[in-house]
Order: structure tokens, then sequence, then C-alpha cells
């Protein structure tokens, strides 16, 4: 089947919501929100800290980033009754029923127009923009699907907007009657299948030249001193544009981690693990952990940095246990 069979004229432009959250802006959110993101901006935690640094505002502010959680829905349910039922997304269902059964999550946009304060309440609506063409790539065949979300304050301000873009596909080496659970489910994916390269571009070419010299690079900012991890132009903290490239050890500890099963994307073995790192130069960094078998795996186990190559022409960072060097 080709996107020659599927109507998505009818789809695009079509606006569903509102789509309302539970809970309004509170500070506990937040809080659990910085503590796992490792961001220790007091404007989001300290009141008076927001009021010094000249937010109108009672309590404290969000981080602009958090502007997708307030409502997002729930597994068991898509919010509260004053949201739409509707699924803005129900395209995905189609495909899959057409054997595209596979959903890759590509890369999500987001911009800011106005400020979150604790006690807002965020609502947004949103609508399909755009639906490729039936495109090729390394992992299979499908499309890209791209939606547009609006999120408005309870004064019916508009805060932000977010792109969120998938790839609904069938994987290389699978039927239309295994993609739609007809055959086997365990297909055969073909040998030599290459690995997404990772995107380097002007706030991140620092980093994957260092990973090619086999060295770990971090930011240092240039205003406040703090190192940060992943790239970026703007330090979190003091907000300043100037940064240099610190070296670090590779040295840290496991601080959380996952066993990914499913959904099997080529060319990975499965399952495999992939670690969450506290260096001991204080940022976090998300890498594979190897050379240990899962039912070793410890938090807190002291890990290295190493350099592989994973496949010819491609290095990537990776840990090992100290304990396995």
């Amino acid at each position: 089947m080709s996107d020659q069979d599927f109507d998505f004229e009818s789809l695009l432009g079509e606006e569903f919501g509102p789509f309302h959250g539970w809970e309004k802006v509170n500070a506990a959110m937040i809080r659990h929100w910085c503590e796992a993101m490792g961001d220790k901006n007091p404007i989001y935690t300290d009141p008076e800290a927001a009021q010094a640094a000249g937010y109108d505002t009672k309590g404290v502010v969000a981080p602009p980033t958090m502007m997708q959680a307030w409502n997002m829905p729930g597994y068991t349910d898509s919010g509260p009754p004053s949201s739409d039922a509707r699924n803005p997304f129900a395209v995905i269902m189609t495909l899959r029923e057409a054997g595209y059964p596979s959903t890759l999550a590509v890369n999500s946009e987001q911009d800011y127009e106005r400020v979150v304060e604790e006690g807002d309440t965020i609502y947004h609506r949103a609508h399909l923009e755009h639906i490729s063409e039936e495109k090729t790539t390394a992992l299979g065949t499908g499309f890209f699907i791209t939606q547009l979300c609006t999120y408005y304050n309870q004064r019916d301000e508009v805060v932000g907007h977010m792109r969120w873009r998938i790839l609904q596909f069938r994987a290389h080496g699978t039927d239309d009657s295994a993609a739609t659970g007809g055959g086997e489910a365990a297909a055969e994916l073909p040998r030599g299948m290459r690995r997404m390269r990772p995107v380097r571009n002007r706030d991140n070419a620092y980093f994957w030249e260092g990973v090619d010299a086999g060295e770990l690079r971090l930011q240092r900012c240039g205003g406040c001193g703090v190192l940060r991890h992943p790239p970026g132009p703007m330090c979190p903290h003091c907000r300043s544009l100037d940064w240099e490239v610190s070296l670090a050890s590779g040295r840290g500890e496991l601080y959380s981690y996952v066993v990914m099963h499913y959904p099997e994307i080529p060319p990975f073995d499965y399952p495999h693990l992939i670690a969450l790192v506290s260096l001991e130069e204080g940022p976090r960094l998300v890498a594979n952990l190897v050379g240990i078998k899962r039912r070793d795996v410890q938090i807190g186990m002291a890990v290295q940095t190493v350099f592989e190559e994973v496949e010819e022409g491609l290095i990537l960072p990776q840990f090992r246990p100290l304990e396995v060097l």
C-alpha cells in the first residue's frame, strides 16, 4: 500500500481540543521535575528568588520545558471530562491496520511565549500539520507525521507551541502479513543494517569531535563555571551564552538504567542496557552499558567511559563497570 491509498489531506488542519490537565501548575510537580532533570535554578523552587529575578508572582515559576507536562494524558485516561475525547493521532491506528505497526519518536520542537507560574491552568489544542509521502529509511518504510500543539493558560493566552514528529513504519525484513499479526512475529531483519548517525550541529560538534578523539568533553559555562550536558547554546543556570570545553575523566556511577526489550529496532541486539550515569564532575550522561549481564547491574556501581567503534565509521561513548576494565 502506498501513500496514494490514504486520504491524508482530509486529516490535515482539523483542530482537536481543548485538552486539559487534572492539576493546576504546582510547586510539588515543579520540584520533582527539577530534581529529575538536575535543574537547580532557584526561581523554580523559591518564590523569593523568582520575585528577585523580576517575576511578578507570589509563587514559583515553572521551567518552560514543563509546558507539555501539565496536561499530558495518563496511562488509563485521556484527561478530565472537560477534555476532548478524540485522538488527534488516530491516523496511527489507520496506518497500523494497513501494515505499518511500529512507531518511532523522531523529534520535538518547542517555543515559548509566556512564563508559566504556580497556580496557572494549562490546556492545549492540536492538529496534524503534515504527513509525508511514503519514505524509505534505515529502519523501514513509512510516513513522517507532524502534530502541532498550541498551549494556553487560563486567560486563553498562548504560552507556547510544540511540534511533535513521529515515524510510523514497517521495519525492513517484514511483510504485510507479519506486520499486521497475520504471519511470523519474528521475521528476520536484514544483516548489515546501519545505525542512525547522531546529528552533528554547531552546538554539539565539540562533543562528537571529542568522541572521535577518544575524549569525553563537557561544556563549562563561561559565566558561572557550571559544567553541563547535554550540549546547549545557553547556560540553564545563569543564561550566559559563553562557554568552553572541559575534559571529563569518564568515571562515574550508575544513577539509573532500563533494559530495552521492545520494539526491536535494527541493528541492535536485544535486550540491551541503557544507562544514566552521574559523572564524577556532576553532569549525567545517557549511553549504553556494556560488558555486564543485566542480572549483575547494580545502581551506584562504578563505571568508566569507553569509546567503541560499534560499526565501521561510527564511534560511540559507552560505559563499562570498572571491575571488568
